[in-house]
């Protein structure tokens, strides 16, 4: 059987479903072709794979419908952040009521908010959610492409929209080289009960090791780490006991929460930079990690995938007001160099960030603890930083825009 659609998004995930649910208002046809769809019961502790989301998130999911569908289910505001080096006198905190912004953010899981933008995207007239089903042919003309899934349907799309992570299946289709690093660290994910509340506050520490983040759960004494180690490191953490990994954890983290526990089961994910050469081609786009993936240091991975979401479902409602073919790569190169430039920018701040937390020799050690202190007691270097952190500045699509 033939289908056909305006636009195909492969991957169901965050991303791709906010690029369906962005375009709510227009009467392009959609696909969103999705191999796995995610369990709708929540367990009663948070899974371990959350986001921070920005303000600049927020707003989008907020204007696409999502928003109320993850505080129906669990989301976590934080009011604060502080930033420190172990076995040093430097520090820096951020805290909303200086920027006059109700909160820093939020923690959510990611599940959640997939569940709730699916949520949105079913009650479209516009779009098909096919899941769970596969890709396994891709093939283009000059005004379409082809797509053959799994389950015997065909497809034609004026374009495809590679949402489909990091391994994705449509950049391979069309060998799109990508520049491309191994940052050498792993991230160990978890849930930890603190014997002190965490006070709605996000930390983050710069050990020998490398970074170790303690985000915010909704309960007062859980929290969601991300510590970004090297492999061996991680391999050890991982066969350690419940008991041992807690103490080892406490100690790596100063303590600052007293006593930690560890509450549920350990992931770990390799971290890599991605950084495609094309994020655009005929027929076809990148957005999300299927186009770049950066270290997880300031949690803006998502973020920047929304943006990606929101600035493309811009340009393609503006090509469809004005009759043109949506498909065409003339058409999508101003979205593909506004894209490119903001992921570099991050990829690049992300990379400046690590070389200057890496190693322990003396002389670099106080020159960023001087350049901490510097920053902390310099409202308006800290206050860009954050700002930008926020997505209150930068060159915003309009649903991230205040």
């Amino acid at each position: 059987m033939m289908q056909s659609v305006d636009v195909a998004i492969i991957g169901g995930g965050m991303v791709g479903l906010t690029l369906a649910a962005a375009l709510a208002e227009t009467d392009l046809r959609i696909a969103v072709i999705e191999g796995r769809l995610p369990n709708s019961e929540l367990s009663v502790l948070p899974d371990v794979r959350v986001s921070a989301l920005s303000r600049a998130s927020e707003r989008i999911l907020r204007r696409v419908g999502a928003w109320s569908g993850m505080e129906e289910r669990r989301i976590s505001p934080y009011q604060q952040m502080d930033v420190w080096e172990q076995d040093s006198f430097a520090q820096i905190s951020f805290d909303a009521e200086s920027l006059a912004q109700p909160n820093l953010g939020h923690i959510v899981e990611n599940r959640v908010i997939q569940l709730s933008l699916l949520e949105q995207v079913q009650q479209q007239s516009n779009v098909t959610v096919m899941a769970p089903v596969q890709c396994q042919q891709l093939a283009f003309g000059e005004q379409e492409a082809w797509l053959s899934l799994d389950n015997g349907q065909h497809l034609t799309a004026k374009l495809v929209v590679g949402a489909d992570g990091a391994n994705s299946w449509v950049r391979r289709q069309l060998s799109i080289p990508l520049t491309h690093w191994d940052y050498g660290h792993h991230a160990l994910v978890a849930n930890i009960r603190t014997a002190e509340p965490h006070g709605q506050t996000a930390r983050q520490i710069f050990t020998p090791d490398g970074p170790l983040a303690f985000l915010p759960l909704a309960e007062p004494d859980l929290c969601s780490i991300v510590w970004s180690i090297p492999p061996e490191k991680a391999e050890s953490l991982l066969s350690l006991s419940q008991e041992d990994f807690s103490h080892a954890l406490t100690a790596a983290f100063d303590c600052r929460l007293g006593m930690c526990r560890l509450e549920s089961e350990r992931q770990v994910v390799p971290l890599k930079m991605r950084y495609a050469r094309d994020f655009v081609r005929d027929r076809v786009v990148l957005v999300g990690d299927a186009a770049h993936t950066i270290h997880p240091l300031a949690g803006q991975g998502v973020n920047l995938g929304l943006l990606d979401a929101a600035s493309l479902a811009e340009t393609l409602s503006q090509l469809w007001r004005q009759d043109k073919d949506i498909g065409a790569r003339q058409h999508l190169r101003h979205f593909e160099r506004w894209r490119k430039a903001e992921a570099a920018k991050m990829i690049a701040a992300m990379q400046i960030f690590r070389e200057l937390f890496e190693g322990q020799h003396p002389a670099k050690k106080l020159l960023r603890d001087m350049g901490l202190l510097f920053a902390n007691h310099t409202p308006g270097v800290k206050d860009q930083f954050i700002r930008r952190a926020l997505g209150l500045s930068g060159e915003l699509p309009v649903l991230a825009k205040a």
